[in-house]
């Protein structure tokens, strides 16, 4: 006598392989749209509140309104258009690390001047970084304050991640320090004051920074902190955990697939671990 168990249709490790890349495209497509939605709404909300404290008449808080949309369409185009190496042109080299090099760059089109962090993907796995890029990715997008260096793009290629971020002219504190030798002490708490603010911010963002040093303190134009080099934090999220990515090396697809139940948290997992650092 047969059973529905019987009966029961078998696919083959490909097939749902190839569901499960179907349906994390899917579900990373929408999840992008609806996140997109509620930041804009969430910007809006932050400019009408903004406009509330500052006295302005009606005629200009209109206008206001017009180049935050002018802003937000611009926002828009820069999302689809997809950049490249090809769409920057090298001027230096300004530093050098463990994973690769920061290059003084300038956009092409625009002729703005950019720093670009390149970090060799290859390294990055075999030193089992993984972690500490993608939390260093995401405090820099998160992070749209006065006291992070800011990133303006981010993409890849087979080879290199690259990190497109504010230049800052100021150089770093270790320069500073190497420089004057001894601050005098309403310096001494000017800094010191500015980068437990900037500790602050991003404690409340939920990361840590965990290599604060004076070379990882940089200077704007005016001489205020701005806090770069994020690769050694952490975040609070499973993703920005190293031993998140050596769990998953050992899994295969069909590990994301056997069980209807919270399906949308192992079809990202899965998704993580197939795209390694292509982030």
């Amino acid at each position: 006598m047969s059973t529905a168990t019987d009966n029961s249709i078998q696919f083959s490790g490909h097939t749902l392989d190839k569901a499960t890349k179907a349906k994390v495209t899917l579900e990373n497509y929408y999840s992008n749209l609806i996140a997109q939605h509620i930041e804009r709404k969430q910007r809006l909300a932050k400019l009408e509140e903004s406009l509330k404290d500052e006295g302005l008449s009606e005629a200009q808080k209109q206008e206001k309104r017009q180049q935050h949309a002018q802003k937000e369409t611009e926002f828009l185009r820069l999302k689809r258009s997809r950049l490249g190496v090809e769409d920057f042109e090298p001027l230096k080299v300004i530093g050098r690390g463990a994973f690769g090099e920061v290059r003084l760059v300038q956009k092409k089109d625009s002729g703005h001047v950019y720093a670009m962090k390149i970090l060799r993907k290859a390294d990055m796995l075999e030193k089992e970084q993984v972690a500490h890029v993608r939390a260093e990715r995401d405090v820099l997008v998160e992070a749209d304050h006065q006291w992070v260096v800011k990133m303006y793009y981010s993409f890849h290629d087979p080879i290199n991640l690259y990190l497109i971020m504010e230049f800052l002219p100021g150089g770093d504190m270790m320069t500073l320090l190497m420089k004057k030798d001894t601050l005098s002490e309403e310096c001494t708490q000017f800094y010191i004051a500015e980068t437990a603010l900037a500790i602050d911010s991003i404690h409340k963002l939920g990361f840590i920074h965990r290599d604060i040093k004076p070379d990882n303190l940089l200077l704007d134009a005016r001489g205020h902190i701005k806090l770069s080099d994020f690769g050694l934090c952490t975040g609070l999220k499973k993703s920005h955990r190293t031993d998140f990515y050596r769990d998953l090396s050992q899994a295969k697809p069909s590990d994301f697939t056997s069980s209807p139940m919270d399906s949308k948290r192992r079809a990202e997992s899965w998704k993580k671990k197939s795209k390694g650092i292509s982030l």
